[in-house]
């Protein structure tokens, strides 16, 4: 007997307006009980003692079972990958517990559908829940056979079995949903009933199409076509589709990597079958069955998690960062499940071309088997948005190798690494702090090598510091002087900071690193906190120094821009979380002070970049970290080399063999400065031009300035200028020049001069006016002569 005609577009079969079965097929469904009745009966008076004795019940324990069954099954959700991406929208993870894209049936070749419903149930449109005919013949066959459970299922009852499978969570419910016996069938068929009332043939089937396993880790034809020929389900040619769909019946035994052989003949099974049924010419299908299937694949790998990532340790601060917000679920249970199973878009703040100079920096000043860890991480100075997290230590779990699975460049709670002593990295909190009081820049401090400070000589937010009275004394590592804010700063003088702590107090500098993103437990709220002993992370410091490059707008670190369901709606956008915590002339100030670090003379000359950039090191006490924190007003970076073993355990740096260079004393600028200066060199070209704000010299006290050159102006206009700088201005009165009559001849100090705001700059008045030279004055008027020595 020749088949029923095959439809050619099976997609175009006419269904109810309100998606709903007609009526057609609920009367299909009522003969499809008649047909259970008949089958049970079959059961019942000619099987009844043998299927009893096999599967241990009754029959009629069965068909009580299918009355005590729920009406209908809930199909749901099917578990999707989720993908996350750079900022410029290239994939750099993807996390599943299936690797699964769910798509439209519209968005699946026909030559794909035509294949799956060719092969396993090619009368699919036209029958109800049960293909009555398959199934009896199966029964007869099985009965033939000692009474197996095979074949005979409709694709409708098989996507039952499917979502059944996928949906148990006990090992009882998975135990039942794969039984081989007639009473998982009959409760199949219960459901595959209520599914064929409720939905359409197309639901069903594209449910069918995506919920299937492929095999190799591949479940749905989306990630199965991605998986073995690297093209989307839309893109599926006949011979393809021929392989996948012969795939579903034996995934592992015919799996086109493993069992080559076996799954070019199930895939010509299929294009016979296909022939059969006339969707092909049997001259087509021979040509086709002559390819080798080893010609038709195209393998595409679907890395699984962050340590199959381009930036694993940025990947795992995403996922942490998300498991904290409960747009996910209200649990961390629910908020991972969802993360692996939810199909979502992330969006993120990463640049691969910033990530590969941080990772290529990291690891050629550190090695991973060292005895140290090197850590960098890349903020953007007014947004917050993290661009590159790298560490010396891969993400794995061969401790002697140099792996780990601690993320050493995020704060704990993100990372679970405890962090490393920032050194003297903290001091500008203090000298923010000192800027924001009005103490002038050019306040000089005589600082000895070492000195004594009692503990009530630190004033807290509720009084003198009130400590285990043994008092505090810091000596320095640059030796003794007298110093400015400048150049105690830039020279990073231990006992300078300290006495400027004694004027700022504790209670101001301490507020300025929390608003900051720095919070310092209250048991190390001591006085020498200023040298760094709390513990931090290259993130928090990158964050931090980014609010002086934003000119004092502090942004909370931002991974990720937005979140996307499994259909593209937004679940939520992540702003930028930023507050102006220091005004802008205070950051003006500090940047001021820290690009002299940069410059000839300053600890970090040696890795300065082709853009302003300002920056400040840390090293703490027996030299176990190192840092060098630095920026330009576009992005901010902190590396950091902290010693520490396999464990994690500190040690020091002194000694040492890092990045195949010995270390006899390590130092932030020669150790830690030479992965900021690499890193940054690396991506300079992709960072704009733009210079810091002079600090204006009206709102900052003894900021260096460089005197106007005023000269040929007249008073008024000098003078608003000189005032404009932030000098104080005084009448010199009236000399002989040859200036305009009334105009400014010159200035004391001269034009050019630097000088701190508030200084007094000398106005000289011109007569316009120059005497002859006369035989008892040659060298000319006394004007014209202090004239000569301030112009510079």
């Amino acid at each position: 007997m020749a088949p029923p005609p095959y439809p050619v577009d099976m997609s175009s079969r006419p269904e109810r307006p309100d998606g709903r079965p007609e009526a057609g097929r609920i009367a299909s469904h009522l003969a499809v009980m008649g047909a259970v009745a008949v089958v049970m009966g079959v059961l019942t008076a000619c099987l009844a003692i043998p299927f009893a004795g096999l599967v241990g019940v009754a029959a009629k324990d069965v068909s009580k079972g299918m009355v005590n069954l729920p009406e209908s099954l809930e199909a749901k959700d099917l578990s999707q990958k989720t993908r996350i991406y750079d900022v410029n929208g290239n994939p750099i993870a993807s996390l599943y517990d299936q690797n699964r894209i769910n798509v439209p049936l519209k968005s699946i070749s026909r030559p794909m559908v035509k294949a799956i419903v060719a092969i396993e149930d090619y009368r699919f449109y036209d029958h109800g829940a049960l293909d009555l005919k398959g199934t009896l013949r199966a029964f007869i066959t099985n009965q033939a056979n000692g009474g197996a459970v095979q074949g005979g299922s409709s694709i409708t009852q098989q996507m039952v079995k499917q979502t059944l499978l996928y949906q148990a969570e006990t090992d009882e419910e998975k135990a039942a949903a794969t039984e081989e016996t007639y009473a998982r069938k009959i409760r199949e068929l219960r459901y595959a009933i209520a599914f064929e009332k409720n939905h359409t043939k197309d639901w069903i089937l594209e449910r069918y199409l995506n919920i299937a396993y492929f095999g190799d880790g591949a479940f749905g034809v989306q990630s199965a076509a991605r998986h073995f020929f690297s093209k989307n389900a839309s893109k599926l040619n006949l011979l393809e589709s021929a392989t996948l769909a012969g795939l579903v019946k034996n995934p592992v035994g015919y799996d086109p990597i493993d069992n080559p052989e076996r799954a070019e003949s199930r895939r010509n099974t299929v294009l016979d079958r296909l022939a059969q049924l006339g969707v092909l010419t049997e001259k087509k299908a021979e040509r086709l069955k002559k390819t080798p299937i080893g010609k038709t694949l195209k393998i595409e790998t679907a890395p699984n998690g962050c340590q199959q990532s381009q930036a694993p340790f940025f990947c795992d601060y995403v996922v942490n960062w998300l498991l904290k917000d409960p747009v996910l679920g209200d649990t961390p249970k629910e908020r991972r499940r969802t993360l692996n199973n939810g199909g979502l878009t992330i969006h993120t703040t990463i640049d691969l071309d910033m990530q590969k100079a941080a990772d290529d920096s990291v690891k050629a000043h550190v090695y991973q088997t060292d005895q140290a860890i090197g850590g960098l991480a890349m903020v953007e100075p007014g947004s917050g948005d993290v661009r590159a997290l790298a560490q010396s230590r891969p993400m794995g779990k061969d401790k002697k190798g140099g792996e780990t699975y601690l993320n050493y460049t995020v704060p704990k709670k993100y990372g679970d690494a405890n962090g490393f002593q920032a050194g003297s990295t903290f001091k500008l909190f203090v000298l923010a702090s000192a800027i924001n009081q009005g103490i002038p820049l050019s306040t000089s401090i005589p600082s000895p090598q070492t000195m004594h400070f009692d503990d009530w000589d630190f004033e807290t937010c509720d009084g003198p510091y009130a400590g285990d009275q043994k008092g505090w004394d810091p000596e320095n590592s640059t030796g003794a002087g007298t110093y400015d804010l400048y150049s105690g700063t830039q020279h990073s003088v231990n006992t300078f900071f300290a006495q400027l702590e004694t004027r700022t107090g504790m209670c101001e500098p301490l507020q300025l690193a929390a608003d900051m993103g720095v919070k310092v437990p209250k048991a190390q709220q001591v006085p020498s906190w200023i040298l760094g002993v709390s513990d931090a992370d290259p993130l928090t410091m990158a964050q931090a120094y980014a609010t002086f490059a934003a000119r004092g707008l502090h942004c909370d670190p931002r991974p990720v821009t937005a979140v996307l369901d499994s259909s593209g709606q937004t679940l939520k956008e992540f702003s930028s979380q930023c507050e102006q915590v220091m005004p802008g002339a205070t950051a003006d100030a500090v940047n001021s002070i820290l690009r002299g670090v940069m410059e000839p003379g300053g600890f970090g000359q040696n890795i300065a970049i082709d853009k302003p950039s300002a920056g400040k090191t840390g090293t703490n006490n027996s030299n176990m970290a190192v840092w060098f924190v630095g920026y330009t007003p576009k992005l901010a970076t902190a590396a950091m080399v902290a010693g520490a073993n396999e464990f994690g355990e500190w040690v020091t740096l002194n000694g040492q063999s890092v990045g195949g260079t010995y270390i006899s004393s390590a130092f932030g600028s020669t150790v830690a400065g030479p992965i900021w200066g690499d890193a940054m060199s690396a991506i300079s070209a992709k960072l704009p031009y733009e210079d810091f704000q002079a600090p204006p010299g009206d709102e900052i006290a003894g900021v260096l300035v460089s005197v106007p050159d005023v000269a040929g102006q007249s008073v008024e206009a000098a003078t608003q200028q000189l005032q404009a700088a932030g000098f104080t201005v005084s009448d010199g009165g009236q000399v002989n020049s040859e200036v305009g009559e009334g105009l400014v001849a010159y200035t004391s100090p001269g034009g050019g001069t630097a000088l701190s705001s508030g200084d007094t700059v000398v106005l000289y008045t011109s007569t316009g006016y120059v005497p002859p030279p006369s035989n008892g004055n040659k060298g000319g008027g006394k004007g014209k002569g202090k004239g000569g020595k301030g112009r510079r």
